[in-house]
């Protein structure tokens, strides 16, 4: 047997059949544990066996009660290392070397915060930089359950080197970097991230209401119509012989009679290619005069899930990487285009989730110069090229209650320092949305702290960054909504927010520069949890006057300046009639004067209100960004 077979087969062996004793998966060769804080440790074996723990020179008995669950705790240790836990219940002993003594971090959120490291800004030099093995990264691998599960569905702790440290997630190691730099001890990231997942995944059943046996039930059901789903697109699959490269489809006169049908736009899935991730290729064609050819045309191929490359008539005409919801629009030259038939080819891949080329049918079009657009809606032929997964899984992330299940239960209560959190993209489609989310976001961290039992756990967040959603309308942003909700959950105590709205990138929801991001969080943490006193925050308003025409701002900072100089940005300004009007604002001492000759007698003030506020430039005395606001609360 090969070794990927000896490893696929291991994977669907259940650990008990490896040992007697069952550890939760978190517990593992190279783990780091949470210093200067007991530490449990806990598992399943025999009803009845005598469990012995050990730790360096600690040890600790206990009896596995009728149900086979046992728990110890050891006594808290400062920070060091390698040390080695044997766990004995006296048939398979388990030995778990080189385990060391930090502080461990919780990251959870949606893409933002599993983002690769490979994929951000200056990948290959930060990779080659990835060679702390004190640096350790846990991730927990995707999975959902309609109850609450003791055991994780996988993971493994992995140190820190250039080999492998392009797939941790690129948020959390650049905080890991700083806290190395700043505390000096091993840090341990758990990454429990899901992309495209909504707050609602994360919380438990109690804390929204739901009844627990219900959505038992409901998720047994959904594991029946995947398997339905499921079986329906191998059915489809088996129809085709995958090949061992696609290259040369793309090519004009290739011969696609024999391609499916399907309906464009429409994801894949819903053609009954459910759960499939891979790479799957469209064709379709359209006529021109030779008047036309000659002019060149614009060509619309909607939005595709995940990136795709277009061709016509087998001359490449565009390409873009994993802009899942950005409607592509491509010039085609004249030196690719013909008289009569021109042929269309898309490679589309897909890494999760829906699959395909989707959004509305006006985004499909053909526009000759200086003409009307030509729609391209309706039926073209598909054909998959490869398969990497089937899995109705990416559904669920959606779902109250389903990833906290699978994916945060079984970590309590392995002892964390605190919690980095980003997500809210998938909350923010609308204002209604956004504004639940202010309830939702504290409810969430009460959740998280009161099964820790740490009552003050820090919990940091990343405030959104630009982008543009599609959803700003004038004065009504739910992002703006979204990010206020943010802020308002700071009232919680042991609380911190990295605000990004200067780092993002208005047209990819995916930022690349996620090394300010981990350096913002690392500020948070140093002062909310290890207390050190360093400027952590850019100016946070803290109230308004409204007279003499003017509104004049208050601020909590350590100083007010403008990014880049010249002259602030980002503010407007509403009368009575609440209709906002761009306003002028300058610095007077620690307070900031805002007027506007279209609102003669203002009564409210708001700064970086939108979804993407590229403009808005104010900055504290160390560069951090003020975080967006609000005087109103129309």
């Amino acid at each position: 047997m090969g070794s990927r077979s000896a490893a696929a087969l291991a994977l669907l062996l259940p650990l008990a059949a490896a040992h007697a004793v069952e550890l939760p998966r978190v517990f593992g060769e190279g783990m780091v544990l949470q210093r200067d804080q007991p530490i449990p440790v806990w598992g399943r074996a025999d009803p009845g066996a005598q469990v012995r723990v050990a730790l360096g020179d600690q040890r600790v008995e206990t009896r596995a009660g009728a149900d086979g669950h046992w728990r110890v705790e050891l006594a808290p240790r400062t920070a060091g290392g390698p040390l080695v836990m044997r766990v004995d219940d006296g048939k398979a002993p388990v030995e778990l070397g080189d385990v060391m003594i930090g502080d461990v971090w919780l990251a959870s959120g949606q893409s933002n915060m599993e983002w690769r490291l490979s994929e951000s800004a200056d990948a290959e030099v930060e990779i080659a930089r990835a060679t702390d093995p004190l640096i350790r990264h846990f991730k927990v691998r995707r999975a959902w359950s309609g109850e609450p599960e003791w055991q994780l569905a996988g993971g493994e702790w992995i140190a820190s080197s250039p080999q492998v440290a392009g797939n941790f997630s690129a948020v959390a190691h650049f905080f890991a970097r700083e806290l190395r730099a700043s505390q000096g001890v091993p840090i341990g990231i758990i990454d429990s991230s899901w992309s495209g997942s909504a707050i609602e995944a994360w919380m438990d059943a109690a804390s929204q209401g739901i009844d627990a046996d219900g959505l038992a039930a409901m998720a047994r059901q959904l594991r029946e119509d995947d398997a339905r789903a499921l079986a329906q697109a191998r059915q489809n699959l088996a129809r085709w012989e995958l090949p061992a490269d696609d290259a040369g489809w793309q090519a004009p006169g290739l011969d696609a009679s024999g391609w499916d049908d399907i309906p464009v736009p429409g994801l894949w899935e819903s053609a009954g290619w459910n759960g499939m991730d891979g790479v799957a290729w469209y064709r379709t064609g359209f006529t021109l005069s030779a008047e036309e050819a000659r002019a060149g045309v614009t060509l619309g191929v909607g939005r595709i899930d995940d990136s795709d490359t277009t061709w016509v008539n087998g001359v490449e005409v565009g390409a873009t990487s994993i802009q899942y919801n950005l409607p592509r629009v491509y010039e085609v030259p004249a030196s690719a285009l013909r008289e009569g038939l021109n042929e269309i080819a898309v490679r589309v891949v897909d890494v999760g989730g829906g699959g395909g080329i989707h959004g509305p049918d006006d985004e499909l079009f053909l526009q000759v110069q200086g003409g009307a657009r030509r729609p391209l809606a309706g039926t073209w032929k598909f054909r998959p090229a490869e398969v990497t997964a089937l899995t109705l899984d990416d559904d669920k992330h959606q779902r109250p209650t389903l990833l906290y299940n699978a994916m945060i239960h079984p970590l309590q209560p392995y002892p964390v320092r605190g919690v980095i959190w980003y997500q809210g993209e998938s909350n923010a489609g609308s204002v209604e949305q956004a504004l639940r989310y202010r309830e939702q976001f504290p409810a969430m961290i009460r959740q998280w702290r009161a099964q820790w039992n740490a009552p003050e756990l820090p919990f940091l967040w990343v405030q959104l960054a630009s982008w543009h959603s599609g959803g700003d309308q004038g004065d009504t942003s739910p992002w703006a909504v979204l990010r206020e909700s943010q802020t308002a959950t700071l009232s919680l105590p042991a609380t911190g927010q990295a605000v990004a709205i200067d780092i993002g990138d208005v047209d990819d929801i995916h930022p690349r520069n996620k090394q300010d991001v981990g350096r913002r969080l690392a500020l948070a943490a140093r002062r909310v949890a290890y207390g050190e006193d360093v400027v952590h925050s850019g100016p946070v308003f803290t109230g308004a006057t409204f007279e003499g025409g003017a509104a004049r701002l208050a601020f909590e900072a350590d100083g007010l300046a403008v990014r880049g100089g010249g002259r602030l940005q980002g503010f407007r300004l509403a009368g009575a009639d609440r209709v906002f009007h761009p306003a002028d604002a300058v610095i007077e001492g620690d307070a900031i004067v805002v007027r506007s000759d279209a609102v003669p007698a203002p009564v409210a003030v708001r700064y970086a209100w939108s979804d993407a506020p590229v403009d808005a430039n104010l900055v504290g005395a160390s560069g951090l960004p003020a975080s967006p606001f609000r005087s109103d609360d129309w």
